[in-house]
């Protein structure tokens, strides 16, 4: 599977929405072309919680109309942990419902953040690679 590049920029705001919702998991979603990210839509965590995560549908619904309107596809979807290491839950596998997504965790738990990304598919986890910068 070929590896996702994320801009230097993106990558920089997402690490900066995970950090700022801290200690609670941030959300967002990664849209793109191709394998190439463009847009960043940071998403409300509607669990608040340290432990989960679920975006505000009603944001869920505006960002999809908008990336069919840009002619943008979801290409990866990411949260953090702030206390545990980049690799998915349980839970997070079991609310991994789009099998052409990447899912992107970033660990807060050490003094730099660890950003890793995988796919799930059948319940089955697959690490995948990050290109910071075009691929």
């Amino acid at each position: 599977m070929d590896n996702l590049a994320i801009p230097e920029k993106i990558y920089e705001e997402l690490i900066r929405h995970c950090r700022e919702e801290a200690p609670y998991e941030a959300c967002g979603i990664l849209a793109g072309r191709g394998r190439e990210v463009t847009v960043a839509y940071r998403m409300t965590n509607t669990d608040r919680s340290s432990v989960s995560y679920i975006m505000d549908s009603g944001e869920q619904f505006r960002v999809m109309k908008e990336m069919r309107a840009e002619n943008l596809s979801m290409l990866a979807i990411y949260h953090s942990h702030s206390s545990s290491p980049a690799y998915p839950s349980s839970k997070d596998v079991s609310l991994a419902f789009y099998e052409d997504a990447v899912y992107i965790i970033v660990s807060l738990a050490g003094e730099e953040p660890v950003v890793k990304a995988f796919r799930i598919n059948n319940r089955e986890i697959t690490e995948t690679g990050i290109i910071i910068g075009r691929a």
